[in-house]
């Protein structure tokens, strides 16, 4: 249970957590000041101890994934959401004609039609005021009641009806092999376009016939509202969705739903895997390959193991989807550790999409200096002309990636981190994308004081310009960051791109997740090489998956789709392979290069960077980090961090290779331990494993 207590002189009492009971304590025991609520039961109590044994958080960092949203500090701070109703006492001992008020009377009648409504509706649709309530309350005609009101994400939005589509042999041979009566882990490695989310949905149809429940995972909810609107068209009201987007009443009450058994179905993003579930009949993770299902706060968690956990616990089976596997995920399902499934073609007849790949050096050499290679603005103008949509894809957003003097070579850096700021058009200031610092961009540069200052790069802003500029008559919207910080704006660009026939989609990786737009039949990636440039083993995994999503968007309706490749490194094997839609002509060569290098999946590796303001008393830690660890494990010796500064913090960083398994994470363990018992409480310490970010 939680409970709230008082701990030590503090005045207001604390959230703690009741796992267990005494006879004795030899500490001073206070009475509970009061129970909270009872949000675990022993399966979600489980939950929490492996996610802190697992990932070497607190106990208490672990449970408090699982309370319901905006309850975790102050346990009043999200209330259930009331509505005033009024309602007829008896239609049968009112006698009209003693009522001359024809306000009153409006009132009267409306709830003879409606019995009762909420106060404030009867008072729109009658035009009254309070007053007359109060009347018809002291003559015993109405009374109130508070009801609690459920706050619906869905509310507005007019969500077809949807009935199951009859299934391609691929797609039928791919359920049936799925078991839903045991645990076993399984991969849908289907082509874009293939119909795996239809999959889903029968699937999840077999499982609540047998009386169970369903959880199923995307990375960015937020972003793929069609998703969500097929399987509340399919289902119903027995669908919840949980995500960051949504405002706290709203989860708060979608989680109360789920826990009261209210919802059968949930769809979320990564923090949905502790929804309040019971008897969990099938755990779907689409897009599995996405960095967003791993945790970069405590506790780091990893969403898929920590699916394949609550699998094995309510013995249900575990669906890993994706159309370019996470090379991890591919290789145990080579090696027979996960049961593969296969969708290999498109549902539309129509197939691929037609790729072509453009050398930005020769366009350069022919004197193309523009965005565009000549390729795609003719495409561009022809989908134009024939009224069809088209995307563009670029991973930078802002408007120029650096500022820098052509005279002397100063770039704008951040003064609180070793990073160059970039240039936002809009607000007209250069932004620092890791601690949010803003300067005015100078006109004159700080070093040599020369005016010769020019922006280098392109991010969508510049990209959208350039698209008014020599398209003209092109209508476009552009999605990425900046433009989807208020809530629903991620919902209106996609709904006025598809509704409103808008000619061009620009925008970074968000716009390549999940999107099915009939009308889309040409996809340009710009500047493809931009996710190789990064120092981390899964450079070219990263690049393949980006691009193939991407491409993937087009045609995937009635019309034949193309995309075009945009890059300076033609020849990268990552760029050829998205080219030929060839992934396991990748797989292939990764895999091989990733056994010579000894990187996962033929290791784990784990990354400490410490941070603080003193670099010294940092390299301090950092060494003393590494003669702990390096007794029991590889140990590379500690070095500036490839960020080296971030928001006035020094960091240095050590990296560990090694093949975990339990007894070298209970070492991992101890190790941790002697470091924090030794170690300047000054100074930070980030401790994941394979994380996400190498930097």
């Amino acid at each position: 249970m939680r409970v709230l207590v008082p701990f030590a002189r503090r005045k207001q009492p604390e959230i703690g957590y009741v796992i267990g009971i005494k006879k004795s304590s030899e500490y001073e025991c206070k009475p509970i000041v009061r129970v909270v609520d009872q949000v675990f039961d022993d399966k979600r109590f489980e939950l929490a101890k492996y996610v802190s044994d697992r990932y070497f958080c607190t106990l208490g960092d672990s449970l408090k994934l699982l309370v319901p949203p905006g309850t975790g500090k102050d346990v009043d701070n999200v209330k259930s959401k009331t509505e005033r109703w009024v309602r007829l006492n008896s239609i049968e001992n009112i006698d009209l004609s003693k009522i001359k008020s024809d306000k009153q009377l409006r009132v009267i009648h409306f709830l003879m039609d409606n019995i009762e409504a909420p106060a404030i509706e009867v008072m729109e649709f009658t035009d009254v005021t309070r007053d007359v309530f109060t009347s018809l309350q002291k003559k015993g005609i109405i009374s109130f009641e508070t009801k609690e009101v459920i706050r619906n994400p869905f509310y507005n939005k007019n969500i077809e009806k949807s009935t199951k589509l009859a299934l391609t042999d691929e797609q039928k041979n791919a359920l049936e092999n799925i078991d839903i009566n045991k645990f076993d882990k399984y991969l849908l490695y289907g082509v874009t376009g293939s119909g795996k989310t239809e999959v889903y949905l029968q699937l999840i149809k077999k499982v609540l016939n047998e009386g169970k429940t369903a959880l199923m995972l995307v990375p960015e909810i937020s972003l793929t509202p069609q998703i969500t609107d097929r399987f509340i068209g399919r289902f119903g009201k027995i669908v919840a969705i949980l995500h960051s987007r949504l405002s706290i009443g709203e989860r708060y009450d979608e989680w109360k739903r789920i826990n009261e058994g209210k919802a059968k179905i949930v769809i979320g993003a990564r923090s949905a895997i502790f929804a309040p579930l019971k008897d969990i009949g099938v755990v779907i993770i689409d897009e599995e390959h996405d960095s967003s299902y791993k945790s970069e706060m405590n506790p780091k968690y990893d969403t898929k193991e920590v699916g394949e956990f609550l699998s094995k616990m309510y013995n249900a089976p575990l669906i890993l989807g994706s159309a370019t596997p996470d090379v991890r995920t591919y290789y145990e399902a080579k090696n027979g550790e996960i049961k593969l499934l296969e969708l290999k073609k498109r549902v539309s007849h129509f197939g691929l999409p037609d790729i072509k790949v453009v050398d930005m050096r020769e366009e350069l050499a022919t004197g193309n200096r523009t965005i565009f290679s000549r390729l795609l603005y003719h495409e561009l103008n022809k989908n134009i002309e024939n009224k069809e949509q088209s995307m563009l894809f670029l991973n930078r957003r802002g408007y120029s990636t650096f500022i820098m003097c052509r005279d002397c070579g100063y770039v704008v850096k951040c003064e609180k981190c070793e990073v160059s700021m970039t240039y936002h058009l809009n607000e007209n200031r250069l932004i620092c994308h890791y601690c949010g610092r803003t300067l005015n961009p100078p006109t004159v540069c700080p070093s040599c004081e020369s005016k010769n200052i020019r922006y280098f790069g392109s991010g969508t802003q510049k990209v959208e310009q350039e698209i008014k500029k020599y398209l003209p008559n092109a209508s476009i919207i552009r999605m990425d960051v900046d433009t989807t910080r208020t809530k629903n704006a991620h919902e209106k660009i996609l709904y006025d791109f598809k509704n409103k026939n808008i000619d061009i989609l620009l925008g970074t990786q968000m716009i390549t997740k999940g999107h099915d737009f009939e009308n889309v039949t040409l996809v340009g990636v710009l500047a493809a090489d931009s996710s190789m440039n990064i120092s981390d083993y899964r450079a070219s995994e990263r690049t393949f998956q980006l691009l193939t999503q991407a491409i993937g968007r087009s045609g995937r309706g009635s019309k034949k789709g193309r995309a075009i490749i945009q890059t300076y490194m033609p020849e990268e094997f990552s760029i050829i392979t998205a080219k030929e839609q060839d992934f396991e002509k990748f797989y292939n060569v990764e895999i091989n290069i990733r056994e010579k290098l000894n990187c996962p999946p033929f290791c784990d590796i784990i990354i400490g960077v410490l941070s603080g303001s003193d670099e010294e008393a940092v390299k301090s830690d950092a060494i003393l980090f590494h003669d702990i660890f390096s007794k029991f494990f590889k140990t590379f010796k500690p070095m500036p961090a490839p960020i080296s500064k971030i928001n006035g913090e020094y960091r240095w960083r050590i990296i560990i290779k090694e093949k975990l398994d339990e007894d070298k994470r209970k070492q991992l363990k101890k190790c941790l331990a002697e470091f924090f018992a030794n170690h300047n409480t000054k100074i930070k310490l980030n401790f994941d494993i394979n994380p996400n970010n190498m930097n």
